[in-house]
């Protein structure tokens, strides 16, 4: 398994787990020189567990840092402490830092890909900092994707995970995912003047600021279309994303259903429409 140097200090290796949704692989970064960090193991695959201990040349590991709780990128922690004997570090499990607002949508469905037995040795907070190799590494608080998805910042650069990648948009599935949040954390992110992001999936992105503001103007957009095919009278997110994704391959509806989902519940919020039951994907939602 190849293993990438991106920059001094820094190399990537990408695990065996390509899809629609992951692009060639979750991204594996090995942080450091004589002692390291890993961020996002990745998935539970015992090849890619032989590639990182390979990787590591000797060399220490002192942390093992995980964006978020979806099994592509944390599910290999366990496994990579026993080994290496290094504490797994992240906000929280999978179900930490969902929003409140969110309470009483369980029903709705969700929950694509979660790591439910995940569980860190330390949580970090938002802002909360690490040494490694003599180089600072701060952890960001970033919901959206997930409730408790962090970013990385190091040396400049910033490791972004599935809030923002070069290669597609994220998924925003409720209750977990929230697309308020995921917009003020792009925003947030982009506050900080990262040089470079290092994403969870596909290549670097090296004009960070024009990237996230794409992804905020594609999300207004996205309720500007919802909001418009609304408009001809109750639909219900499943009728809103056959018309909106009408050339997307069939195998990526279901994701881009949850992502009408998530606009839908958020400009509910807003009072801008309302559902006229309980909410869902096949529930059909009214302008307001």
């Amino acid at each position: 398994m190849e293993t990438t140097t991106l920059e001094s200090g820094l190399r990537r290796l990408i695990a065996p787990n390509p899809s629609p949704m992951t692009e060639r692989g979750t991204n594996t970064y090995l942080v450091g020189g004589s002692e390291v960090a890993v961020i996002d193991p990745g998935p539970d695959d015992p090849s890619h567990l032989e590639a990182i201990l390979a990787a590591l040349e000797g060399a220490r590991v002192a942390a093992i840092l995980v964006t978020h709780a979806h099994l592509d990128h944390s599910a290999l922690a366990p496994r990579l402490a026993a080994r290496t004997r290094a504490p797994v570090l992240a906000f929280g499990g999978a179900g930490a830092g969902r929003a409140p607002e969110m309470a009483g949508l369980e029903g709705i469905g969700g929950g694509e890909g979660l790591d439910h037995a995940f569980a860190p040795d330390e949580t970090l907070a938002d802002g909360e900092a690490l040494s490694v190799d003599g180089t600072p590494i701060e952890a960001i608080w970033t919901p959206g994707h997930l409730g408790s998805h962090l970013a990385f910042l190091w040396n400049g650069a910033a490791f972004s995970g599935d809030l923002v990648m070069g290669w597609a948009s994220s998924l925003v599935s409720p209750p977990d995912g929230d697309v308020r949040r995921f917009m003020t954390s792009c925003r947030a992110l982009a506050a900080r003047g990262p040089r470079i992001l290092y994403p969870g999936h596909g290549a670097p992105v090296a004009d960070p600021q024009a990237r996230i503001g794409w992804l905020i103007a594609h999300r207004e957009a996205r309720d500007a279309q919802v909001l418009e095919a609304l408009g001809a009278g109750p639909l219900t997110a499943r009728d809103v994303a056959s018309r909106i994704y009408a050339d997307l391959p069939p195998e990526l509806l279901p994701s881009a259903e949850r992502n009408v989902l998530a606009h839908m519940i958020d400009l509910h919020r807003r009072d801008r429409i309302a559902p006229t039951g309980i909410p869902g994907l096949g529930t059909p939602y009214a302008r307001q």
